[in-house]
Order: C-alpha cells, then structure tokens, then sequence
C-alpha cells in the first residue's frame, strides 16, 4: 500500500484577450476567452486541523496570480509578452508560480499536483511535473 495522498483543487475564472503568435489561422488574430484556471495541490499529511489546505487560502494565491490576466491582453502581460500564449503555457506558468508561492507559505508540505487550463467549454490543457 503507498503512501497517502491528499488532493484539493481551486478554480480562477477571469476574462483576457490573446492571439496566438505564428499560429496561421484564426487564433493569430487577437480575440477573447473566459478562461478556467483549476489548480491541483497535494500534501502528503494534513496540517494541525486536518486540512491540505484552507480553500480560502489557496483561493488567493490563485487569485494573485490570475488578477494580473484580468480584462488584459495576456500578450502584453510578462512572460507573455515574450513567451506564446498558448493554454499549455499558461497552464505552466500558474504552475511555477503556485509552486513558488506554496514553498514559502507551506515549507514543502503542499505542493502543486497538477494546473488545467480552459480556454472555453471544450478546449483544456494541463500541466504537472515528472
């Protein structure tokens, strides 16, 4: 039998247009997306009251990292005024940058299992390491 694991997930939903760099279709053009960003965090114990987590507190790292987005071009907001825009990308970035918020508000005990990223309904990528 492994080792327990413990898994919660948050969701960020915020408006932002883009276009897709090099794309050759339509995507190239700038355009819209009510975008989904579901973030996965994982803890091997839970913390003194039984928790991976408090919602609340992982609602405003989410919420730190996605407010930059909101009702922005993401093609002008760092790294993506360099990198492409692509929800794989981005997917990424939430990734890296709740990794770094949790490693110093939960010294290594809460990780990031797992970032998905809905440009719409039907349309997700999602990132994790290893």
């Amino acid at each position: 039998m492994g080792s327990p694991v413990f898994e919660i997930s948050k969701d960020y939903v915020f408006s932002a247009a883009h276009q897709i760099r090099f794309h050759g279709g339509k995507c190239e053009r700038l355009h819209g997306h009510n975008w989904r960003i579901r973030v996965f965090v994982r803890a091997g114990e839970l913390n003194r009251i039984g928790m991976v987590i408090d919602f609340t507190d992982l609602q405003r790292l989410v919420a730190e990292i996605g407010a930059r987005f909101d009702h922005q071009n993401v093609n002008e907001i760092p790294p993506f005024d360099q990198l492409n825009t692509t929800a794989e990308l981005i997917a990424r970035f939430f990734h890296d940058e709740m990794a770094a918020r949790l490693a110093a508000t939960e010294a290594g005990r809460v990780t990031v299992a797992r970032v998905d990223v809905w440009e719409n309904e039907g349309s997700l990528a999602s990132y994790r390491e290893g």
